[in-house]
């Protein structure tokens, strides 16, 4: 398998086997490695790699790269597939493509207020590739990447990709005026905006988000703010 080639102030540290990168990512980034370091396994069923990032503003604001990597994935597979795939992004970090969930995002942050800058944020990234089985027609809101014409898409290329894309968007981010157009971005791409969904406990009727990327949650009288940093895994 081609070895992926990472941008500049990005370097990578392939895994193997079972060994997950969003956990591997997590150890590094308390030991202390420099931010930009992508944890990666590419395996046969499913692609995973995790970005390391270290924040100079608050958690609340900083959790805006989790819709930054996955906007960057949406730009990235945009780029290396037929047109025709779509792909949408769920506010949890569910990923979908032509409708079906496909991966996920994910993200976790040393412990600490959300007002506070916190040493490290990991944001984790994972994409089926084949089908977990062959009866697919089971499971209709399940997908892989390769049942839905992307077979020519390699995960290498893919994963270079993704971290072009998602650079961009985060040095866009901290541009003036960038934090308006990730929203915009990535509101072209969510998924159940406007419609009923459950989410932390809570079902209403999704509005959309703040400039934090908090959930807007309508319940009847009430409108709910769910922040983003309540997808943090501990």
């Amino acid at each position: 398998m081609t070895t992926p080639t990472f941008p500049p102030l990005m370097s990578g540290y392939a895994l193997s086997g079972q060994e997950d990168p969003f956990e591997v990512a997590r150890q590094k980034a308390v030991l202390g490695c420099d931010a930009g370091l992508v944890v990666y396994n590419l395996g046969h069923d499913l692609m995973a790699a995790a970005l390391v990032l270290t924040p100079e503003v608050a958690l609340q604001q900083a959790m805006a790269m989790m819709p930054a990597c996955g906007v960057g994935f949406q730009n990235a597979l945009g780029a290396l597939a037929p047109p025709e795939v779509a792909v949408h992004l769920e506010w949890n970090g569910a990923i979908r493509i032509n409708g079906a969930r496909c991966g996920r995002l994910r993200a976790a942050a040393v412990e600490g207020s959300q007002d506070q800058i916190p040493d490290w944020l990991v944001v984790g990234f994972e994409l089926r590739l084949w089908p977990a089985g062959e009866e697919t027609g089971l499971t209709p809101d399940d997908t892989a990447l390769y049942a839905e014409g992307c077979a020519d898409v390699k995960a290498p290329e893919l994963l270079e990709a993704w971290t072009r894309h998602t650079l961009h968007w985060i040095s866009r981010w901290e541009e003036p005026g960038g934090a308006k157009a990730l929203h915009s971005e990535w509101r072209g791409l969510v998924h159940d905006m406007g419609e009923e969904v459950h989410q932390g406990g809570k079902t209403g009727q999704f509005l959309g988000v703040d400039e934090d990327f908090g959930m807007l949650l309508r319940d009847g009288p009430t409108t709910h703010l769910l922040p983003l940093t309540d997808l943090l895994e501990e």
